[in-house]
């Protein structure tokens, strides 16, 4: 988590919804943070846009709300055209990583899949302790770098090319190891 100088438009929007999703749920802060495991205080800030989450903190918010990062990035953005030019497509860094997310096709109201690029650095890695949806379906398709990914017990080392089709149910890991170049893949999700 780092402290935000001027408040971004579309962090302000995140913040936003995730009070909103804590409300419609009637968890109070101190119910939030058990079923996170971020604390009372860092969840208050993130909800008063005083801070900006991090990959990790958005995924297990995620899971607690039954979302998507994506679906949540999703509800915050602007509504897509059918047609969305690579310089309109909605973009986020991850302060604590460096991992930078691209929505290339924005889930639309009705719309089951979706894809994202992900450009994680040399020696960067995000873990999530669950899916935000149980048996979320991904094919994960390397472009460029190495990337290790685990899902559960199992650790695949993918090289540029290789694709990796998998359904989420526990934990999962994504790490570029350090030395080489960054990790670009490209993240079919689909929604069960």
């Amino acid at each position: 988590m780092r402290d935000v100088e001027a408040p971004d438009p579309f962090e302000a929007r995140i913040a936003s919804r995730l009070g909103q999703l804590r409300a419609a749920r009637g968890l109070s802060l101190d119910q939030l943070a058990e079923r996170s495991g971020i604390s009372r205080a860092t969840l208050s800030r993130l909800e008063r846009g005083e801070a900006s989450p991090t990959a990790a903190m958005l995924g297990r918010l995620c899971a607690v709300h039954g979302l998507t990062l994506s679906r949540l990035m999703a509800e915050v953005e602007e509504a897509a055209p059918d047609l969305l030019p690579a310089a309109a497509q909605p973009r986020w860094t991850d302060p604590e990583t460096g991992f930078r997310r691209r929505a290339v096709s924005p889930p639309g109201p009705g719309l089951r899949g979706e894809l994202l690029e992900g450009l994680l650095p040399p020696g960067a890695a995000i873990a999530y302790a669950a899916p935000p949806l149980a048996g979320l379906e991904h094919h994960l398709w390397l472009l460029e770098g190495a990337l290790e990914l685990t899902i559960g017990p199992v650790t695949h080392r993918l090289s540029p090319g290789d694709c990796l089709r998998y359904r989420l149910h526990g934990p999962n890991r994504f790490h570029c190891p350090a030395g080489g170049a960054a990790a670009r893949y490209v993240l079919a999700i689909c929604q069960p």
